[in-house]
């Protein structure tokens, strides 16, 4: 081989490596303080956000993190975060849920999920991808269905604080990486997806705070 093509081969790779490069992204949201946390929290949360929340991003996708703050207690979130047959309970736009006979909720298993009216979507086909019982972690994938959300997967951790005066709060975290639909640009398609994170995270609070006072009564 004489030393042109070892040259041309090198650029070769070089411009590969490039567009490797380019193609993807790895997103940074551990660096960025959502809405909703604290500096110091978000400190805190950093190693789980770097293991859970992130994800590589290609050309045509977007991506993002966001946060609600909840007063009750860990378990009593998580009890609603986890059940993957019951998005119903605190996600504004779900009208109904079905799953198959025998279900077991297990990773792998299938819900399809029926969105009301108003919105670009009418199902959803989806798959569960991981439920973590002891670290609080759950993820979803949507598969099939008929709506606009290509290629949507998300994760959701639940984290517990309590202060020195012995107040205890939980903060969710819910992140999600999708294909940007043809016709809409990154920003569209972010600001879309975070609406509908950021109302069911408040309702997943109403929701849980209520029953957080109904067993202290």
């Amino acid at each position: 081989m004489n030393e042109g093509e070892t040259s041309s081969m090198a650029a070769a790779a070089d411009s590969e490596d490039s567009e490797t490069e380019t193609a993807a992204t790895v997103t940074s949201h551990h660096l960025t303080v959502p809405p909703g946390l604290t500096q110091a929290e978000l400190q805190e949360l950093a190693h789980s956000i770097s293991e859970f929340h992130t994800y590589q991003v290609g050309p045509g996708q977007g991506s993002s993190l966001l946060a609600q703050r909840i007063h009750a207690p860990l378990l009593t979130v998580w009890s609603v975060v986890r059940r993957f047959d019951r998005p119903q309970t605190y996600k504004h736009f779900i009208r109904s849920c079905h799953v198959g006979d025998g279900f077991e909720m297990r990773v792998g298993c299938l819900r399809d999920v029926n969105v009301i009216s108003g919105l670009p979507a009418e199902t959803s086909t989806e798959r569960l991808d991981i439920l973590d019982d002891e670290r609080h972690v759950t993820g979803f994938s949507i598969i099939g269905g008929e709506h606009r959300l290509r290629n949507y997967r998300s994760v959701t951790t639940v984290h517990e604080y309590q202060n020195h005066g012995g107040e205890i709060w939980t903060v969710v975290l819910e992140s999600y990486v999708v294909d940007v639909p043809e016709g809409n640009t990154e920003e569209d398609t972010r600001l879309f997806a975070d609406t509908v994170v950021k109302l069911n995270l408040q309702k997943l609070a109403s929701v849980t705070e209520g029953l957080a006072r109904d067993q202290v009564m």
